[in-house]
């Protein structure tokens, strides 16, 4: 049955059904990127993802030809990056997140790192750091949750204390992406009081007195490392300290996470319509009494469910990452909306997608079971996200 199975998942695999608007509206460019980034992700990410979800290997090697592509620094400005938009960014995780999810966010981390650098960093710091890792050569991840403070950011312990031209930095992050391997480190940390005295220093990884924990043992996203960061009197030059001014890190840390809920809701989204998709195409072939099961009704009115969920969910997306682009005023609304609920409707899509399959969508040889584990938790639970729209709501 396991042959079986791997050959018709292998056939499945290739298929694109109704794209549910996936072009819609989209300019000459952004259909360039969405090609350029299906085709890599047809050949460089799909064919070895449940490997690398087995093995919990982390493609350092696939990252770096993804940067080559300019995925690595989607919306770093074009004299390091690409220069592109977040509605450009979310045509192309959402591609490549068809592929794999867990892979696809760990790129999105380092998209958004990148960005803080640029968007928020020195002349001297944006030359200093941006060429050494807007190729993906080298990796950066992103460091604010601790053991005690997760969805209240602004209660962070990890501190800072100045030292002549130095930081000396104790305490220690939790759930990093990257960590171990990443080169460079997006730390936000404590240099006062409450949320005005926190702020954001880079911290490279051979820092006397930095250290990492075990990978952790996870549900999903296994082809990221995931592990602690410590910090025991690790000593960072001041000339680290992004923008040269303590107390500017929680806004950074919180207009960094706007960007960061749109590109999770993306990996979310691509995942549900490689699900779709692969669910069209089973119940088309799937025989039961005599004929395929896509001719059922009740098949027919689950798939149509699905399809208009994936369909609302890329307009949500796509609103958000235009609302982005666009400094509107409501766009932490729009993002925290995307992630709260693309997330649910599209587990709930794979889910559904799973059901169809019937036995065969709990194997590992199908990639909708791997794809069943990679919802909802990074950038924030959706209890926060819906926190966050009931302010704007009722403000």
């Amino acid at each position: 049955m396991m042959k079986a199975a791997t050959r018709r998942s292998a056939r499945l695999a290739q298929a694109r059904f109704f794209s549910g608007g996936a072009t819609f509206g989209l300019t000459e460019e952004q259909l360039l990127f969405q090609d350029a980034a299906r085709s890599f992700a047809a050949t460089e990410i799909e064919p070895h993802a449940a490997k690398w979800d087995a093995t919990k290997h982390f493609p350092t090697d696939v990252l770096a030809k993804a940067g080559e592509l300019g995925f690595g620094a989607v919306y770093v400005k074009d004299d390091h990056g690409t220069g592109a938009g977040r509605l450009d960014a979310s045509v192309i995780f959402e591609q490549l997140s068809g592929a794999c999810p867990s892979f696809t966010a760990f790129v999105t981390i380092h998209n958004m790192c990148c960005w803080m650098v640029d968007r928020f960093g020195t002349e001297e710091q944006r030359e200093r750091i941006l060429p050494d890792v807007c190729s993906m050569e080298n990796l950066m991840s992103y460091c604010l949750t601790e053991p005690g403070s997760g969805s209240d950011a602004a209660s962070l312990r990890t501190k800072a204390v100045k030292d002549g031209s130095n930081y000396v930095i104790n305490g220690s992050k939790c759930f990093i992406s990257g960590a171990g391997t990443a080169k460079y480190y997006v730390v936000m940390l404590r240099t006062g009081e409450g949320a005005k005295g926190i702020s954001c220093i880079v911290v490279p990884k051979d820092t006397p007195g930095l250290s990492f924990g075990a990978n952790e043992s996870k549900m999903g996203w296994n082809c990221q490392p995931t592990r602690q960061v410590i910090f025991e009197d690790a000593v960072v030059p001041a000339e680290n300290l992004l923008g040269g001014v303590e107390g500017k890190g929680f806004g950074m840390a919180m207009m960094g996470l706007d960007g960061g809920r749109i590109n999770i809701a993306t990996c979310s989204l691509g995942a549900a319509q490689r699900s779709l998709d692969l669910a069209v195409a089973y119940t088309k072939e799937r025989q039961q009494f005599g004929k395929s099961i896509s001719s059922f009704q009740n098949t027919q009115f689950k798939l149509a469910d699905m399809a208009a969920r994936v369909h609302a969910s890329r307009l949500l997306v796509r609103q958000a990452a235009a609302a982005m682009d666009q400094e509107h005023p409501d766009k932490t609304a729009f993002c925290a909306m995307a992630k709260m609920k693309v997330a649910e409707d599209c587990w709930n899509v794979v889910d559904d997608a799973l059901q169809l399959h019937g036995g065969y969508g709990y194997l590992q040889s199908y990639p909708i079971e791997r794809f069943l584990r990679v919802h909802r938790i990074l950038e924030g639970t959706n209890k926060v996200m819906r926190l966050i729209v009931s302010r704007a709501v009722l403000a």
